[in-house]
């Protein structure tokens, strides 16, 4: 989906709708011929994949066939490992995040990330994790001003009516759920355009999951996001789009199919998808 809106059902549930259109501002990110390495072991081959503004792809597949590295390489954190190097221009609407002329810190303000386990700064409070990101950029803003930029971060993590009474807490002292969400409002903290997620809710339970997934539909209406996920049923609620990476035994991961998510779900193309997502292996 491209944006979302919020309506009441008879039962006074909130159901969660689609819109047609993105809103402005929304960034496309595109790896080209991507390829990647840990000293002479390569781990990906020519990988190309377009991750629409303003959707939620979700990138699907076995253990070990590279979804988390190129996840990492979509913001130049696969670099920070010494012994890899890659191959290939990661765009984000057009510009090459490692061209030369590019600094670091402008692609990990663009592209923020949240990580599989969540890990808010334990020794500070709740609201001094939301602005965390903007002390390690050097950003300055007045104290109105931070005041409504914790207050709207923490809403849209899905955050602020469990926390708006005790912001001066322990990040670390919340739930897991509560500390992922934590992590997820921090990272919007610097206003990026593209959020990535790896495995956002594998260690949460399925009530905080179901939370993080709404906290995801909703951020989609102002920042695209990249998801990995093991979870066949979590690609088909949250992903419009999906790419299935696969590694034969001694090989590098390559995308075996990509495309709509509900077509790769319903009518995969390659048999090798078809029995992935339908639980026949991986």
């Amino acid at each position: 989906m491209t944006a979302i809106t919020d309506d009441v059902v008879a039962d006074g549930s909130t159901q969660i709708i689609p819109s047609a259109t993105p809103a402005a501002g929304l960034a496309e990110i595109r790896a080209n011929e991507v390829s990647a390495w840990f000293g002479d072991h390569k781990v990906l081959d020519r990988v190309s994949l377009t991750m629409p503004a303003g959707k939620v792809t979700s990138l699907i597949g076995p253990s070990g066939c590279g979804k988390s590295t190129f996840l990492r390489i979509l913001n130049r954190m696969h670099e920070m490992i010494p012994s890899a190097s890659l191959a290939g221009s990661v765009e984000l609407d057009g510009e090459d995040i490692y061209d030369k002329s590019r600094k670091l810190t402008d692609a990990r303000r663009a592209i923020g990330m949240v990580f599989q386990k969540p890990n808010p700064f334990p020794a500070m409070s709740i609201e001094e994790n939301v602005l965390a990101g903007l002390k390690l950029t050097g950003t300055r803003i007045d104290k109105d001003a931070r005041d409504e930029l914790v207050e709207s971060c923490l809403v849209k993590g899905g955050l602020w009516n469990e926390v708006k009474d005790r912001l001066d807490a322990p990040g670390g002292g919340l739930s897991g759920g509560q500390q992922q969400r934590l992590c997820i409002a921090r990272s919007l903290a610097i206003k990026p355009r593209v959020l990535l997620m790896d495995e956002p809710c594998s260690a949460l339970d399925p009530t905080s999951t179901r939370v993080i997934e709404e906290t995801m539909l909703e951020l989609a209406r102002e920042v695209t996001i990249v998801i990995v996920t093991h979870n066949m049923q979590q690609a088909a609620r949250v992903s419009s789009q999906c790419a299935f990476f696969l590694a034969a035994q001694g090989t590098p991961g390559v995308i075996v199919e990509h495309g709509d998510t509900d077509a790769m779900f319903d009518s995969p193309q390659d048999p090798r998808t078809s029995d992935y997502v339908n639980g026949r292996f991986g």
